[in-house]
């Protein structure tokens, strides 16, 4: 089923090594997601950052950290986020979680996408 124009972004920050079980959290948390149907999930690593504790976390070369910053988006229905929250509360011992109201913009496929195509090259089927 096609998003509809107006969804909702859940953004979840937390460290690369924080953990759920025996795996890493993002990747509980995608899976999780991807489980319950929802329309996408994202994990974007930050090279700084830092939290409540105003501890920082960076990726300088000198000092490589395993403990970066992610951020977690989800986009879905206003009812599928909020329905998403409960299961993520127990995964989550610390982190932000935030929620926004986003559009919801899906590329048309057709005539422009195909102008867009390079033409193949001369080796090319």
């Amino acid at each position: 089923m096609p998003l509809p124009r107006e969804a909702v972004l859940l953004r979840i920050f937390i460290g690369e090594s924080d953990r759920w079980g025996h795996q890493p959290l993002y990747e509980a948390i995608v899976l999780k997601a991807r489980e319950l149907h929802l329309a996408g999930a994202t994990v974007l690593r930050g090279p700084m950052g830092f939290g409540q504790s105003s501890r920082l976390h960076t990726a300088k070369i000198l000092r490589l950290s395993a403990d970066l910053p992610l951020v977690i988006e989800i986009v879905d229905r206003p009812e599928k986020i909020q329905s998403f929250l409960p299961v993520l509360e127990p995964m989550l011992a610390g982190g932000l979680l935030t929620l926004e109201k986003v559009t919801v913009i899906e590329p048309r496929a057709g005539r422009a996408a195909e102008s867009a195509r390079p033409e193949p090259g001369p080796f090319e089927a």
